[in-house]
């Protein structure tokens, strides 16, 4: 089976994501999509250490339930920490042996890919599937054309970042993300500058 391997802290997982999901198993370019949910750095700016590992993996399966072909998966937080894809890779390699994996990242991941560690054995071994970006052009060498696939996903510019500054201004984030997703983020006083009592 051709598993789509698409990593993000997904902190909250959006509408963007969702979509560019859904494209890559309904196009055809892989049999199944995990929605490979990364270890949040708590040193890391704006990124909100007080939401948990389990609340993100709860929204992500808000979205992948809905989904066909795509899954939550929490393999990165049994692996050692700082986690690298070529890692996580490998090790999804020996534990699905019968599996085919292909790295999905955006186009702007592309154009830095080669300070990626280990790039090339990641490019040695598994395929890479890169949806666009706005202000990203995606150039293959002829040399990786077998091993790198550009998607014809749609361009969403819809940011994480932006979203957690906007519900913790009061804004409304609504068709950013899933309706549940948000319910949930509101129920839990997620991304709230100020936490709300009940």
């Amino acid at each position: 089976m051709r598993i789509g391997i698409y990593g993000g802290t997904f902190n909250p997982i959006h509408t963007g994501h969702a979509i560019i999901a859904s494209h890559l198993v309904q196009s055809g370019m892989v049999d199944q999509l995990w929605l490979m949910v990364s270890p949040l750095n708590p040193f890391k700016e704006g990124q909100q250490p007080d939401v948990s590992d389990t609340q993100r993996l709860r929204m992500v399966e808000m979205i992948s339930r809905k989904l066909a072909g795509v899954e939550t998966s929490a393999f990165e937080f049994s692996m050692p920490r700082p986690s690298y894809t070529i890692d996580t890779l490998n090790a999804l390699s020996v534990k699905f042996p019968d599996d085919e994996f292909y790295l999905v990242i955006g186009a702007d991941n592309w154009t830095a890919f080669d300070r990626w560690r280990a790039s090339d054995e990641i490019l040695s071994r598994y395929h890479v599937i890169v949806y666009p970006r706005l202000g990203h052009e995606v150039v293959i060498p002829d040399e990786l054309r077998e091993r790198v696939i550009p998607a014809t996903a749609p361009i969403i510019e819809i940011s994480s970042t932006v979203i957690r500054q906007m519900l913790a201004k009061g804004q409304d984030v609504r068709y950013w993300l899933p309706d549940d997703v948000l319910d949930y983020i509101n129920r839990h006083h997620l991304y709230q500058s100020t936490p709300q009592t009940t």
